[in-house]
């Protein structure tokens, strides 16, 4: 550890001694050569206007690579990367005339394309607007329609991501800098996060352990802050948005407000919707026939909160924040297949209202508190990211008795009696990263650390109270050989500590020794350790020849095993299954490399992103021939092991341009995986995503001069059948989908209106989605669903 220390500090001290500066002008122009003046021009964080000649000079600019930014009243906005050396530091920029129409999409493309081309790994960059025009029922609804992105479905409210058929936690969420933590490890728990407070959203698709942590094996999504301007007074939005499917209504106010130097931002969302339908009346229970009042799906109702603000202080070198924010969420569980038997479901009771929430239902609260600082030194940037994040999960249902369990819930019980199980889990992080230049080095070094306290209650168990320890550092080189060729390299070293508490049944149960028999309260969890460390690296490269675009990257991953994993010792009545953990496990290590090639023609475009993962130690669930009778209901035994898995897919993506206003898209996706060893060997893993591809047809006519970025918007989905399976899994037949999106931007007066509305699953399609959460009850994806949306920004002078 001395020598990361060394490491550490060697590097903060040379970004002071070796950096290069120069100084740099910039002369502005019209495509006539007429000097612009007063255009506002930004390099490397430095902000200079033209003078009366159209020049800025910057000064104190390190030699390298930047986004150089030009914004001038009555022209497009211009964007560009530069390489700054001692031989280029005079540059001209020629500004062409504003189009208002298509100002926004130029500036989203420029800026999307730019990061996509200096990064080795496969990347998608979206925006609020992508959001707004295909609004789903969860973030990671919304964002299902990129290739290579799938999600859990649970229910028309919940969801957990999938990128490239790895999820659960193989995937890091990154919320404002800090690592979104919750009890992301089961199936029915979503993510708390709040879509429409989602600013920027980076989608990181295949291994990025040596950024953003070990969990992050199967990729990650970056969710970045909502960037106010500074110096804009008060202003804010509301959105409204209803949908049809599950009578749902919700809004979103949003304020902010800045000055020179300070800002704040603010929201308040609120959702509501009832049990949603489904294109069937009648499904099957584990063979038992379950009818459906009205096609709904009792008892999946809810209602969510979200409270959010965001103050800060933004100056010359100095720059600080601190987000607050609060989701609550109240969901029901599909009554006839969550712990509860079919057949004694109160189905009147259920059908009474489509809005109520009866048992089994879940109340989940996430307070968050982000503090980020970025001070900007002559030749480095240093960032500090410190998070306190609280997950409190309740989940209620009805005592069932089992085994050894007492026919009737004692009365001297502390815990209620209809609370099955409560996670309360205090999470504290911390991130430093300093960034410098060594020439044509763009160096990054940095520390990650967080803590863990998950604590347990209610009267079922399934895992442990436990404490977690994780830290990793790292440094990472971005070499820019040249304008055309980026070469990439990173190390990291991670450790993690994790302490478990013992856990004994609150009744006693009979044990058999020879002829004796006695009766003690057993031991579902013993109290021990584990600890886990492993170095991970990282290599890749971008080759951008004008219209050609290459990337490669491999390297090593590391995942340490989670609770669950480790310690699980019960039934999950969600799966009607006993899950017993596997303390021995070894941290699991993924390889992979990870190709990207591209062409962008004036009209067309076209990418294809191969990758190939192979695991030596592969986690998973394993269904054992044993049931188990004392904690359940004779449900089968899994039991987590480890095995060799080879993964390999590619992603898809071609667009052209028909017409001015007419554009096509085709998004395709591929994934293969199989176990080379252990009981399962020749089969695939769970919630593998079928081969699926996208069609999808734009019309973005100019109506009037009131009606601004219209579109009407079709996309064709067709996904094969999924006959790659494990067991309990089921093959799931192939389906064809319709989804409709259109949209416009209505001014008047000085009234902005965004309009936008969707038609999802517009044929009312019965299918089934294999990575749904509700698969194995062969439970159809949601009937035909309208959504409209309404986003009315407004200004106070």
């Amino acid at each position: 550890m001395k020598k990361w220390y060394a490491l550490f500090f060697s590097c903060f001290l040379a970004s002071y001694v070796l950096a290069q500066n120069t100084e740099v002008s910039i002369y502005v122009s019209t495509a006539q050569q007429t000097a612009v003046k007063g255009a506002k021009v930004s390099l490397n964080q430095s902000t200079v206007l033209t003078d009366a000649a159209g020049t800025a000079v910057l000064k104190n600019i390190p030699l390298g690579n930047y986004v150089l930014t030009v914004q001038a009243t009555g022209y497009a906005h211009y964007e560009k990367r530069v390489q700054i050396t001692a031989a280029n530091k005079h540059i001209h920029v020629k500004l062409k005339p504003e189009v208002t129409e298509l100002k926004t999409v130029e500036i989203n493309s420029n800026a999307q394309n730019i990061r996509k081309n200096s990064e080795a790994r496969s990347i998608e960059v979206l925006d609020q607007r992508f959001v707004q025009q295909h609004l789903g029922g969860s973030l990671m609804q919304t964002l299902d329609r990129l290739p290579g992105i799938s999600n859990i479905g649970i229910g028309s409210g919940q969801s957990k991501p999938l990128i490239r058929g790895l999820g659960f936690n193989r995937i890091v969420v990154v919320d404002k800098g800090i690592k979104h933590e919750g009890q992301q490890w089961g199936a029915d728990h979503g993510l708390e996060i709040d879509q429409f407070a989602a600013g920027e959203i980076e989608v990181i698709k295949g291994p990025s352990s040596f950024l953003y942590g070990a969990d992050a094996i199967g990729g990650a999504i970056n969710l970045k802050h909502v960037t106010i301007p500074m110096n804009q007074g008060l202003g804010g939005s509301v959105n409204l948005i209803g949908k049809s499917n599950n009578d749902h209504y919700g809004t979103s106010i949003n304020l902010f407000g800045s000055n020179k130097k300070w800002f704040f931002d603010s929201r308040v969302t609120y959702q509501s919707y009832a049990d949603y339908r489904v294109p069937t009346d009648t499904v099957y229970v584990y063979d038992f026939a379950v009818g459906l009042h009205q096609n709904r799906l009792r008892n999946t109702a809810g209602r969510e909160t979200g409270l959010h603000f965001n103050t800060g202080y933004v100056g010359e070198h100095f720059k600080t924040s601190l987000h607050a924010s609060n989701s609550y969420a109240k969901s029901g569980f599909f009554a006839n297949a969550h712990g509860l038997e079919p057949r004694r479901v109160d189905q009147a009771l259920h059908d009474r209202s489509n809005r109520d929430l009866l048992s089994p239902y879940q109340r989940v609260n996430h307070f968050k508190l982000i503090s980020r600082t970025e001070i900007n030194h002559p030749t480095s940037k240093t960032e500090i990211e410190l998070g306190f994040q609280r997950n409190f999960r309740q989940e209620f249902n009805h005592y069932v008795n089992h085994g050894y369990m007492p026919p009737v819930y004692p009365a001297e019980m502390t815990i209620p009696q209809h609370l099955e199980r409560e996670y309360d889990k205090f999470i504290y992080s911390g991130n430093l990263r300093h960034s410098f230049m060594l020439q044509q080095h763009q160096l990054q070094i940095g520390l990650n650390a967080d803590y863990q306290d998950n604590n347990i209650s209610g009267w079922s168990f399934l895992i442990p109270g436990f404490q977690q320890f994780n830290t990793g550092v790292f440094v990472y080189d971005k070499y820019v050989v040249n304008h055309q060729l980026i070469l990439h390299g990173a190390l990291r070293y991670d450790y993690g500590h994790i302490q478990f508490q013992r856990y004994d049944d609150w009744f006693t149960s009979e044990q058999k020794e020879g002829n004796i028999t006695t009766i003690e309260r057993l031991t579902r969890a013993a109290s021990f350790s584990r600890d886990f460390n492993s170095f991970v690296w990282s290599a890749g490269m971008n080759y951008n020849p004008s219209k050609l675009g290459f990337k490669l990257n491999i390297g090593k991953s590391f995942r340490m095993p989670i609770a669950k994993e480790l310690a699980a010792n019960g039934v999950n009545y969600h799966y009607f299954s006993y899950e017993k953990g596997n303390a021995n496990l070894n941290a699991e290590v993924a390889y992979q490399a990870d190709l990207g090639i591209s062409y962008t023609e004036k009209k067309w475009g076209l990418s294809f992103s191969p990758f190939y993962n192979y695991f030596p130690n592969y986690i998973y669930l394993n269904p054992t021939p044993y049931h188990d009778y004392y904690y359940g209901a004779g449900n089968q035994v899994f039991e987590y092991t480890q095995s060799r898995v080879m993964r390999y897919g590619a992603e898809l993506k071609a667009n052209y341009q028909l017409l001015p206003s007419l554009s096509t898209e085709f998004l395709g996706e591929y994934l293969y995986s199989e176990q080379l060893s252990g009981d399962k060997k020749g089969f695939t893993l769970p919630f593998s995503p079928a081969p699926s591809a996208l069609i999808n047809l734009t019309w973005s006519p100019k109506l009037s001069d009131k009606l601004h970025n219209s579109y009407l918007s079709v996309d064709y989905r067709l996904t094969a059948r999924q006959n790659n399976i494990v067991p309990p899994e089921k093959k799931t037949p192939g389906y064809q989908i319709v989804n409709v999106q259109m949209g416009t931007t209505l001014s008047l007066n000085k009234q902005v209106f965004e309009l936008s509305m969707q038609a999802q699953n517009l044929l009312n399609a019965k299918y089934l989605n294999h990575t749904s959460f509700y698969r194995l009850i062969e439970l159809p994806e949601a009937s035909r669903n309208i959504i409209l949306s309404i986003k009315m920004p407004f200004k106070i002078n």
